[in-house]
């Protein structure tokens, strides 16, 4: 029965993808400097990894509940959340909005429409989908967004961090077309990755920083303003974190799941009177997709015999994905357990202050998680400490991940 609905769906998506492009306006001939864009109720779009037949490749499918008269989509589960495009069932006119191609979405970037230069695609890589700006040329591809997962299904592509969804407009007059939009541009967004760490551990092949470490505080000229800045340059003085050689540490670049791994590792060396015995090299891999050559092999095997890191249940552990924000809260959670067990001390986590309640977590696998490390002098927060949000399926960012890295170091530190 799955299976013909699902043949359905698709067929249903083939059928109607040229005849959802006349519910769009017609594309304005202007150049792309003519064009502006409209902000957008965010909650009102939905990214839809889109199976493309029975090929097991995926496509970008964007839809719009522009009415509330019927759910144009519902969502169950989590990495990867799966979709069920409820507008195939109805008349959607009025009701829902949706674009199929390159005529009803693409690329904008600090200001500019990249439509002629970029395309979107659904590309398969380290066990998950992402949602990829593709350079019809030469250039850096864009990672705007990922599955956090795979499947044959409809799937919802999470949008990473600085990516959100806005309306084209023309001489103040709102399209259809839609925007994938972020506000930084073409050359901030291809500028580089991450590093975590000090040492070589830092990044190893990713491209680890330099400055962590030292005996002084760098003054990294891309965190002022950061509402995290005082907390990454405590971080980087501990010498868990580092920034990189152009003197800049890239705050809002997302942390990958080894990376985080390092650091947090990094953090437990701090405690005091304490002797971390961690290996440098391994002769075995700790994971089937973790090879023991991997620079962060060894961290992540220890992490593992010492139950502060988890696989996945089809044996990997995806080392270069994006860690989310509830994954980074479960690490940090055991490493604070183990770093009391470290110090002699009984490793129940005690609440330090009122743990706080936050809009988006009720209903997701690590709601009480978040709500206990909350509790545990602040180390979960709301998306940039405003508001309730807590986006666990969000990527954690380097600003976000140094902070609540040194709270959850701090706390477990004897007082």
């Amino acid at each position: 029965m799955k299976s013909a609905l699902h043949t359905s769906l698709q067929l249903k998506i083939a059928a109607f993808a040229t005849a959802i492009l006349s519910t769009f306006s017609p594309v304005v001939p202007a150049s792309a400097s003519t064009f502006d864009q409209v902000e957008v109720d965010q909650s009102k779009f939905i990214a839809i990894a889109s199976p493309v037949g029975q090929t097991g490749n995926h496509q970008l499918l964007i839809v719009e509940q522009i009415s509330n008269t019927r759910a144009c989509w519902s969502e169950s589960g989590s990495q990867p959340t799966i979709v069920a495009p409820l507008l195939l069932t109805f008349d959607f006119t009025g009701i829902c909005g949706r674009s199929t191609d390159s005529n009803g979405y693409s690329i904008r970037v600090g200001g500019e429409d990249l439509g002629l230069q970029y395309s979107l695609r659904v590309l398969k890589r380290d066990g998950d989908m992402i949602l990829t700006g593709v350079p019809f040329r030469s250039g850096t591809p864009l990672e705007i967004g990922r599955v956090y997962g795979t499947t044959s299904d409809f799937a919802k592509i999470v949008l990473n961090p600085g990516w959100r969804f806005a309306k084209r407009s023309y001489q103040g007059r709102t399209l259809g077309h839609v925007y994938l939009t972020n506000d930084l541009t073409l050359s901030e967004l291809t500028g580089g990755g991450g590093s975590t760490g000090g040492g070589s551990t830092g990044g190893g092949s990713t491209g680890g920083g330099s400055t962590g470490g030292g005996t002084t505080t760098p003054a990294f000229s891309d965190i002022r303003g950061d509402i995290y800045a005082a907390n990454i340059e405590e971080a980087v003085k501990i010498g868990f974190i580092s920034g990189f050689p152009d003197n800049t540490f890239r705050p809002r670049v997302a942390l990958t799941r080894e990376q985080l791994v390092s650091m947090v590792l990094d953090s437990l060396k701090s405690l005091p009177n304490t002797n971390l015995n961690i290996p440098s090299s391994v002769t075995t891999r700790p994971y089937r997709d973790v090879d023991a050559s991997r620079w962060s092999a060894a961290k992540i095997l220890w992490a593992q015999q010492n139950n502060i890191v988890s696989g996945y249940p089809d044996g990997t552990f995806r080392p270069a994905q994006v860690v989310t924000r509830a994954e980074m809260m479960a690490v940090l959670r055991r490493a604070s357990e183990y770093g009391l067990a470290l110090q002699g001390l009984d490793p129940t986590l005690t609440e330090k202050q009122p743990p706080q309640t936050f809009s988006d977590t009720s209903n997701h696998w690590a709601s009480g998680l978040v709500r206990q490390m909350s509790g545990y002098c602040g180390v979960a927060s709301a998306v940039n400490e405003t508001g309730t949000r807590f986006e666990p399926d969000s990527p954690a960012l380097r600003n976000y991940a140094a902070a609540a890295t040194l709270r959850a170091i701090k706390c477990v530190r004897p007082n």
